[in-house]
């Protein structure tokens, strides 16, 4: 006998011949044809009790895609570091979901929380090791996976609270589609309380919750549609999709055209269709910006266009077709070929325009060397030091000036230089050195293909060239002289410079008119250089961008190098776009915030980064895929 009991002298075959002749069914019991389990018990009624089955989903509907939870903390803080926030997701919704995305979970007394995911990850449903040769091999003979046994959970960053301003009521026309009476105005305010544990989540996908949310604005210029990794945020609103704006109105502040714009994107990013589209919306009529006296009126564009493409503005786009039409009109884009078009065509040596791809009407000019004596630097492109440009500006400019007039020429400047007895009086003066003098006069020639041209002055065409509604294109791409392109764009930038900042001014057009100032490939024009001319260039674009706001002027620079822009003028930037860029530098210039900038290689064309802190939170765009005007050559 052992400790077991009965159980010592168990026998393991006799044992199981008995229990098969004694659990053998009964024929009059057995269920026939079948080898399925009887799931009822027989009564002396004859009646049967089935047996209740236990449900394995939980009753109702559901009504968001899955629940904060606090397996790994729930908690808000100042420092987002210290801020813990995640929410498991439910099978049938976590194909949907991805990085970027905007998620809402409401408080119980009304507010509700806006955040964003920022990481999402599988983790283990229960303890154990699938990191095994039978886990794989079971993986490799299977159809698909058992996501029930795993975990999907989001990583959410609060963004800002949303509540109802109960003192401000809905306007009449309020977007969100709800009466005056139904509450008050949706407003935002930075994350200070933490949601309940197992609160519901849901995706955003309510139009005005999302613009409050990131602080966009409803009205304003169209920049493009919101969107998340490339996919356009869709709402259940008509239209379906979210417009990005840029504040333009003085009520919400300064417009923003006149705090600037920086538009950043390699070669076939779309960056010319973008700023096409852009530049569209300050040509619509009904744009004005008040003045100072008053007067409300309508901007003026001027573009400097080195690949001579922006004069296409004119015309229609042929592949705008009827719907796309509608849908544009229904949003409040402004479209269609611009008829107060003119290309400005710089008149240097025997170069010639051709412009059989545009319809735009043509007008030449020329740089008076009149211009220098206020601008002596456009001269001293080859790299004048400060010995010699002081002797150019303070001495040889002011004598020539004296002996030739104001409207001396180019060719009479260069006539005065080459006077021995000049160079030998202001010598023996001491007044300039004759080795400084021989180096200021070789480097001041060279400019007499771009000079006095055969062409109005610019100086006298200011009336024509500065529209209110109008767009002038300066087109440089036939002048192969990189030296005369430079200055030709600088010449006339600082004239228009000057005339805003003045407070005396010669020219009243240019004053009394908003100005849109743009700049294709701008890296070459305000580029961190050691010269003379760089670094007077930088200082007046330096002050014209801090005036901008006052005087109604703005900066529009493009380029796919804006890490070679200088420091002081990239600072007065308030509203950066940035499309595809390759290059790291380029991408750590624009300071983007992180989580954006990582997706910037990626981006396909049209896709964009908007950075405005003044106008909303860093926002993932994609343009219109058709230009507004015509673009590109056949």
């Amino acid at each position: 006998m052992t400790d077991l009991g009965d159980f010592g002298d168990f026998d393991a075959d006799a044992d199981a011949d008995e229990g098969s002749a004694a659990n053998a069914p009964d024929s009059s019991t057995a269920s026939a044809g079948t080898d399925e389990p009887s799931t009822a018990s027989s009564t002396t009624d004859g009646s049967s009790d089935a047996f209740e089955s236990t449900p394995v989903e939980p009753s109702g509907d559901d009504v968001g895609i899955g629940a904060l939870c606090v397996s790994q903390g729930l908690r808000i803080a100042e420092d987002g570091d210290d801020t813990t926030l995640q929410a498991y997701i439910t099978r049938g919704n976590r194909s949907s979901i991805r990085i970027g995305s905007y998620l809402l979970a409401p408080y119980p007394d009304g507010e509700t929380l806006f955040c964003r995911i920022t990481g999402l990850e599988y983790a283990q449903q229960y303890h154990a090791d699938d990191a095994t040769e039978i886990h794989a091999r079971r993986a490799m003979r299977s159809d698909g996976i058992d996501e029930s046994d795993y975990k999907f959970v989001a990583t959410l960053e609060p963004v800002a609270v949303l509540y109802e301003d109960r003192a401000e009521p809905r306007s009449a026309d309020d977007s969100s589609g709800r009466s005056p009476q139904e509450g008050g105005e949706l407003k935002r305010r930075m994350t200070d309380r933490v949601p309940k544990p197992q609160t519901v989540i849901r995706q955003a996908d309510d139009t005005e919750a999302i613009k409050t949310g990131l602080k966009m604005p409803d009205d304003g210029v169209f920049l493009g549609h919101l969107s998340v990794g490339g996919e356009k945020v869709r709402t259940a609103a008509s239209p379906p999709t979210i417009d990005y704006r840029l504040k333009d109105d003085y009520e919400a502040g300064d417009p923003l055209v006149f705090r600037h714009t920086l538009i950043a994107g390699g070669t076939g990013s779309g960056k010319t269709h973008g700023a096409k589209n852009i530049l569209r919306q300050y040509l619509a009529d009904e744009r004005t910006y008040p003045m100072a006296d008053g007067r409300t009126v309508q901007p003026a564009v001027v573009q400097f266009d080195p690949q001579d493409e922006y004069a296409q503005m004119h015309d229609d786009n042929p592949d705008l077709d009827s719907d796309f039409a509608r849908r544009l009109e229904r949003e409040g884009i402004a479209y269609g070929g611009h008829d107060d078009t003119t290309a400005f065509v710089p008149k240097v040596g025997s170069a010639s325009y051709a412009a059989g791809h545009h319809r735009a009407k043509q007008v030449e000019f020329t740089i008076p060397f009149s211009m220098v004596h206020d601008n002596p630097w456009l001269v001293a492109g080859s790299g004048l030091n400060d010995n010699q440009y002081g002797a150019l500006v303070s001495v040889l400019l002011p004598r020539f000036r004296n002996q030739y007039g104001e409207d001396g020429t180019y060719e009479e400047f260069t006539t005065f230089l080459d006077d021995p007895a000049l160079r030998e009086e202001l010598d023996e003066s001491g007044r300039v050195h004759e080795a400084t003098f021989d180096a200021v006069r070789r480097r001041v020639l060279g400019f007499g293909h771009v000079f006095d041209q055969d062409a109005r002055p610019i100086t006298e065409l200011v009336h024509e060239f500065v529209r209110p509604g109008g767009l002038t294109v300066v087109p440089t791409y036939h002048i192969n002289d990189t030296r005369a392109t430079e200055t030709i764009v600088l010449a006339v930038s600082s004239l228009l410079i000057d005339q805003k900042l003045s407070n005396d001014p010669t020219y009243d057009r240019i004053k009394e008119t908003p100005l849109v100032l743009g700049m294709d490939e701008a890296h070459n024009f305000l580029t961190d250089a050691d010269s003379v001319q760089a670094g007077k260039v930088i200082t007046k674009f330096t002050e014209a961008a801090k005036q901008g706001r006052k005087e109604r002027l703005g900066l529009f620079l493009i380029t796919q190098d804006p890490q070679d822009i200088h420091d002081a003028v990239f600072k007065q930037i308030n509203t950066t776009i940035v499309l595809n860029l390759g290059d790291e530098d380029a991408i750590k210039s624009v300071n983007i915030p992180s989580n954006l900038e990582s997706k910037v290689p990626y981006m396909e064309k049209g896709q964009m980064v908007v950075y405005s802190p003044d106008n909303s939170e860093p926002v993932e765009l994609i343009g219109l895929p058709k230009c507004l005007t015509r673009h590109g050559r056949d």
